[in-house]
């Protein structure tokens, strides 16, 4: 009876040494997503009344958690009725992924070329910039910010399972979960850090204490600055992971890639590592401008349609 219960205790901590290192993996390889999840629902909570912000924060926290709910059992399924259907779901996703960085890059070149600076756009701007405080922004922002989490969990989730496709179901369903569990803690912990980072500098730059003000100052000064290197972080992993998923699931792609990090290249240090990620980046930047060449014409031509 003792040897059976030691037995099951070893099995126990077999499986859970497996979910710990399956997971470590896992999220190294989900970690540009993770970035980019973090910095699109900043920037989603980013102009909420201020007096709102954590509990926005919350309400698309509790929807990321319905969203693994529904998804977890889903790519489980998959796993389990259709394991060839993973890698192209990763494909789609890494490709949907692309296309969204370059429609980022599309929009802010356009935006940029379309809008020069005049008194009428100041007034738009000011007029927008109080719209979170209209009836029904709120709800708005959440709904918006918990459909992108929903696109970028699911894609989380397929890596994820990708990773562990191979393990048996105990480790796969503890592997899923531990990932869901941080992403959300994680992610929207750090949200709520980075929409009350400029309250914090306030609160700081009104001590007596110079040093405590000149770190408040330091603080609310940083803060913008922050927000847009989130956004350009986060527009950048969108290409880096699509492309690298898109490129691992095409052979040839793969061993062009993959050569980049041999020594057929030539260099030594970390070199032809910097090489294979930015050959994987060029890569997602490919896919998405020919996605959005695609997308965008067909948009045009539904909208005129629609506007006849």
């Amino acid at each position: 009876m003792a040897s059976s219960l030691f037995l099951l205790l070893d099995d126990i901590a077999s499986v859970l040494d497996d979910v710990s290192t399956m997971t470590q993996v896992a999220v190294k390889k989900t970690a540009g997503v993770l970035g980019d999840d973090l910095a699109l629902n900043a920037k989603q909570v980013a102009g909420v009344n201020p007096a709102r912000e954590l509990a926005v924060v919350c309400a698309v926290a509790r929807g990321s958690a319905l969203n693994k709910a529904v998804l977890v059992p889903a790519a489980l399924a998959v796993s389990w009725l259709a394991p060839w259907a993973v890698t192209p779901l990763l494909m789609a996703g890494g490709a949907y992924l692309c296309f969204e960085g370059a429609e980022k890059i599309l929009h802010h070149l356009t935006h940029r070329r379309g809008h020069a600076p005049h008194p009428a756009g100041h007034a738009a701007d000011a007029g927008s910039s109080h719209a979170a405080d209209r009836p029904g922004s709120e709800s708005e922002r959440v709904s918006g910010a918990i459909r992108t989490d929903f696109i970028l969990s699911a894609e989380i989730i397929v890596i994820t399972l990708g990773v562990v496709a191979t393990q048996p179901l105990v480790t796969q369903v503890g592997v899923l979960l531990a990932v869901s569990a941080a992403m959300t803690i994680g992610v929207y912990g750090l949200v709520a850090a980075i929409v009350k980072l400029d309250d914090l500098g306030a609160w700081l730059a009104t001590r007596p204490a110079s040093v405590a003000a000149a770190v408040g100052r330091a603080i609310v000064a940083s803060a913008p600055w922050l927000m847009r290197a989130l956004a350009v972080a986060g527009t950048l992993a969108m290409f880096l992971v699509g492309g690298g998923i898109i490129a691992h699931g095409i052979p040839v792609v793969h061993h062009a890639v993959a050569d980049l990090a041999g020594p057929a290249c030539g260099l030594a240090g970390p070199w032809p590592g910097i090489l294979s990620l930015a050959a994987e980046g060029a890569v997602g930047l490919g896919v998405g401008l020919a996605l959005a060449g695609v997308v965008e014409p067909v948009r045009r031509l539904v909208g005129a349609g629609s506007g006849a």
